[in-house]
C-alpha cells in the first residue's frame, strides 16, 4: 500500500512539473509571437537611432524617439532626470514587484559606417553605433513594451521600469540615475549588450575612472626665445612617459590609456596649454583609485620638472559589474528557449564579405550565430567597463549579449557599425527583447526566485558594504564630448 501510494505521488508530482512547464512553454510562446509582431516598428526605431548617431548627453533626438515610443504605448514619462537633459525613466504597471530594464542609445565618435561590408564613412556625420546602442535602446524598449500588454491583458500587480540612460560610452550617465535614488525600490534589473555571440552567464567587467589632465605653460617663439618659454605639451609628454614605466607596476589587469587632446598650436610656438585624457582600468574601484591616485603623482611631478602647472577634471568612472548567478541562470534558460540568431542568404553574403576584412586568424566559427553558449557558473571578466556597474552594486542586475555582429566582429570598430544597420543587426536584436521580456516576466511572477537573487546580492556586496560614486560629487560633465 505504501509503495503504491509512493508512485502515485510520484506521479502526481510529474503531471504538476508537466504542467508547470507547459504553463512556461506557453508564455515564452506568447512573447515571442508578441516581440515578432513588433519586428517592424522596433527596427524602425532601431535604424533611426542607427542614422541618427548621437554622442553622449546629446541624444535629444534619440531619446525623444525612444520616449515618443513608450509614450505611445501608455507609459508614463519621467524626464529629464537626475540632471541629465536626455534621461528618462518611463513606468507601466501597478506595485510590486518593480523590475528595471536599462536602455542606451549614444554613439562613438569618428567611426561613421554605411551598412556595407567595405569602409565607406557615412554622409550624414562623423559619429557611428559602433557599440550597437541603437540596438540595445530600441530592443529594451520592445521588450518593456511586451511585459505591458502582458499585464495588461492579465491585470496583474508588477511595475516595469524602462531606464533611458544616456552617455554610456565615457559619460557615467546611470552613475548619475544611481546617485540620484532613481533605482531605489527596484527589486531586479536586467540589460542587454550587442556582440558576436548569444550568451548568459555569471560575468563581470574592469572598473574605470577618467580624467583630463590639463597643463599650464608659458608661450615663446620657439626659436627666438625658447628659454622664456615652459612647454604644456613637454608636461603631458613627460607624464605619458611615466605613465607608460607605471605599467610594469601594476597588476596584469589594470589598464592605463590615454589620447592628446590638445597639444599646441603651431611648431614655432612653444605651448601655454595641453591637455592628456587618460583612462584606468581595474579589478576593482578600490584599485583603480590606487592606480590613478600613483597617475595624479605623475601629473604633478610632470608639471615640476617642467616648470608648469597642471589641473585635472575627472570626466567619468564606474564601478565593475556585481554578478548574480541565480538571475543569470534563469535569463541563459530562457535565451535557450528561443535559440540563436537564423541569417537569411543576403545576411550570409554580407557576412563573408565583412569577415573578409577582419583578421582570419581570429575568425570564430559562424556557429556562433546560430547557438547560445553553453551556461557557465564561473565569472569570467571582460576587460571592459561599464557604468551597469554601479546599477549593479545597488539592485540584483543581470544582462545577456545576442548576436547582433557577424561573428569575429569586435566592438568599437567600423564593422560593428556596419552590421548594426543590416537585419543581422535587427535579428540579434529582437532575441535579446525576447529573452528580456520572459526574464522580466519570470521575475514578476515568482517570489521566490527574486528573494534568492536578493540573498545572493546581499551575500556578495557583503555586510559593511556602501556605495561611493569613483566619480565623486562633480556634476554631470555635459559638454565632455565638445569638439
Amino acid at each position: 500500500m505504501c509503495r503504491l501510494s509512493a508512485a502515485i505521488y510520484s506521479v502526481a508530482l510529474l503531471c504538476a512539473i508537466t504542467a508547470q512547464q507547459a504553463v512556461a512553454d506557453d508564455l515564452s510562446d506568447w512573447v515571442a509571437q508578441e516581440i515578432q509582431a513588433q519586428e517592424e516598428p522596433a527596427s524602425e526605431l532601431a535604424m533611426t537611432l542607427w542614422n541618427l548617431a548621437e554622442l553622449g548627453y546629446v541624444e535629444h533626438k534619440s531619446s525623444a524617439a525612444l520616449q515618443d515610443t513608450l509614450r505611445a504605448a501608455g507609459f508614463t514619462i519621467d524626464a529629464p532626470v537626475a540632471g541629465l537633459p536626455t534621461a528618462f525613466v518611463a513606468s507601466y504597471g501597478r506595485g510590486g514587484p518593480v523590475i528595471g530594464i536599462l536602455a542606451e542609445f549614444d554613439a562613438l565618435p569618428g567611426l561613421s559606417q554605411q551598412a556595407e561590408p567595405i569602409r565607406i564613412r557615412a554622409d550624414h556625420g562623423s559619429a557611428g553605433h559602433a557599440c550597437g546602442h541603437h540596438l540595445f535602446g530600441a530592443g529594451s524598449v520592445s521588450a518593456a513594451i511586451a511585459v505591458a500588454r502582458r499585464l495588461e491583458a492579465t491585470g496583474q500587480a508588477g511595475t516595469i521600469k524602462l531606464y533611458g540612460a544616456p552617455a554610456e560610452e565615457g559619460g557615467s550617465g546611470k552613475v548619475y540615475m544611481v546617485r540620484a535614488g532613481l533605482f531605489d525600490g527596484v527589486d531586479a534589473v536586467l540589460h542587454w549588450h550587442p556582440s558576436d555571440r548569444n550568451v548568459s552567464s555569471a560575468g563581470t567587467t574592469l572598473a574605470n575612472k577618467s580624467a583630463k589632465f590639463r597643463f599650464h605653460g608659458v608661450a615663446a617663439h620657439a626659436a627666438v626665445a625658447p628659454h622664456r618659454g615652459r612647454s604644456a605639451l613637454d608636461a603631458v609628454e613627460a607624464m605619458n612617459h611615466m605613465a607608460n614605466m607605471l605599467r610594469e607596476h601594476v597588476t596584469t589587469d589594470t589598464r592605463i590609456q590615454y589620447v592628446i587632446t590638445h597639444g599646441g598650436e603651431a611648431p614655432n610656438v612653444v605651448p601655454d596649454f595641453a591637455e592628456v585624457y587618460y583612462y584606468v582600468r581595474g579589478a576593482s574601484g578600490e584599485l583603480v583609485e590606487s592606480t590613478f591616485a600613483r597617475l595624479e603623482n605623475a601629473a604633478k611631478g610632470a608639471a615640476l620638472g617642467t616648470g608648469t602647472t597642471v589641473e585635472y577634471e575627472v570626466i567619468h568612472g564606474s564601478h565593475s559589474v556585481l554578478p548574480n548567478l541565480t538571475l543569470s541562470k534563469m535569463m541563459h534558460d530562457h535565451l535557450s528557449y528561443f535559440g540563436g540568431v537564423s541569417y537569411s542568404p543576403s545576411d550570409l553574403e554580407f557576412a563573408n564579405k565583412l569577415r573578409q576584412t577582419m583578421p582570419a586568424s581570429s575568425l570564430p566559427d559562424m556557429a556562433l550565430a546560430h547557438t547560445v553558449q553553453p551556461y557557465s557558473d564561473q565569472i569570467v571578466r571582460i576587460p571592459g567597463s561599464t557604468d551597469v556597474g554601479d546599477v549593479s552594486w545597488g539592485v540584483p542586475t543581470v544582462g545577456l549579449s545576442t548576436a547582433t555582429w557577424v561573428p569575429g566582429t569586435v566592438p568599437h570598430t567600423w564593422q560593428a557599425v556596419a552590421a548594426g544597420g543590416t537585419p543581422i543587426g535587427t535579428n540579434g536584436m529582437l532575441l535579446a527583447a525576447k529573452a528580456m521580456a520572459r526574464s522580466t516576466l519570470e521575475l514578476l511572477n515568482s517570489p521566490a526566485l527574486l528573494k534568492s537573487a536578493q540573498a545572493e546580492f546581499e551575500e556578495r556586496r557583503g555586510p559593511n558594504f556602501t556605495y561611493r560614486p569613483l566619480l565623486g560629487d562633480r556634476e554631470p560633465p555635459l559638454d565632455y564630448r565638445a569638439p
